[in-house]
């Protein structure tokens, strides 16, 4: 299958994907027209490795005792395994009101749940486990990351089960989600993080504080960016209802800039400083380019 020739649909084009209704078409049309004959995994099925020991519980199987640990410690340990990966990642969507903003094309809210979607179709291509929760100010759905291939389309119903509504609590449904992740891997954060910026970070540092690997893609829309409107407009709070402002944009474009610029500098040293990989996408900037940010940190 061709994916981009003269005269074809270039389908790496947030507008041309705003199109497609499917969004296992949207991850396949990204995915395949990036990555053409890329390798699959060198890995074939699973193996199982040694992870951790935790002490022993009632109700604990007595076969999974480690013996050597109670005569090193005097006390019981169970061996604790898990499905060797070489990679298991947790995607997380922000579902808020805000994310359903688009000023010409594709919403931050499809644009994310079209990012996401590619990155669990390469992350399941190649035998890793993926695994996404939804969250707008309290976790709307929570699916654990395996490596199976038919698992794309629970991580996918899941995508597209939700539309974007509710308020925004970046920093505490992080914590949240930091609090039920057990097992370490790479979390994902897609989100246009309209939060308190300390708030965001405090949670994001507890996911690396637990072994994680993190990386940011911060969301926004070119004008919300650069405010680039003209005369008298009318803005409107999409997750506060009624909340409605009348401005002209030429009186406030300076300010708003320096505000937005100060905003994502500091969430750029904030994620820098925690040894996070922080990516400011605009929703016009082709999917494949978005996806590059993550190939590139998988190395």
């Amino acid at each position: 299958m061709g994916f981009m020739t003269n005269g074809e649909k270039n389908y790496f084009d947030p507008k041309v994907l705003a199109g497609i209704s499917n969004l296992y078409l949207r991850a396949r049309w990204v995915v395949e027209g990036m990555l053409s004959g890329v390798h699959r995994s060198r890995s074939k099925g699973f193996s199982v490795e040694f992870e951790e020991h935790r002490e022993y519980s009632p109700g604990d199987e007595i076969r999974r005792i480690d013996w050597k640990a109670l005569g090193k410690f005097d006390r019981y340990f169970i061996k604790e395994y898990e499905d060797e990966t070489n990679l298991r990642a947790y995607l997380l969507i922000d579902t808020s009101g805000s994310m359903d903003y688009a000023s010409d094309g594709i919403t931050k809210f499809d644009y994310g749940c079209t990012l996401a979607a590619s990155l669990a179709y390469l992350i399941l291509r190649q035998q890793d486990a993926a695994g996404v929760v939804t969250f707008s100010d309290h976790i709307e759905s929570f699916i654990p990351p395996k490596a199976k291939r038919d698992y794309l389309l629970q991580i996918l119903h899941a995508l597209e089960n939700r539309g974007p509504a509710g308020e925004t609590n970046v920093g505490k449904i992080l914590e949240e989600i930091a609090g039920q992740i057990k097992r370490r891997g790479l979390v994902v954060l897609v989100s246009d993080l309209l939060d308190e910026p300390e708030q965001i970070l405090q949670g994001l540092r507890l996911f690396r504080f637990k072994g994680n690997d993190v990386i940011v893609f911060h969301l926004l829309d070119p004008a919300e960016l650069s405010l680039p409107f003209d005369g008298n407009i009318l803005f409107e709070d999409l997750e506060e209802v009624n909340l409605r402002v009348v401005a002209d944009p030429r009186a406030i474009r300076k300010t708003y800039q320096e505000v937005v610029e100060e905003f994502t500098s500091r969430m750029r040293q904030g994620c820098h400083d925690n040894v996070i990989d922080y990516q400011l996408i605009s929703t016009a900037t082709p999917l494949d380019q978005a996806l590059a940010s993550y190939l590139s940190w998988r190395g």
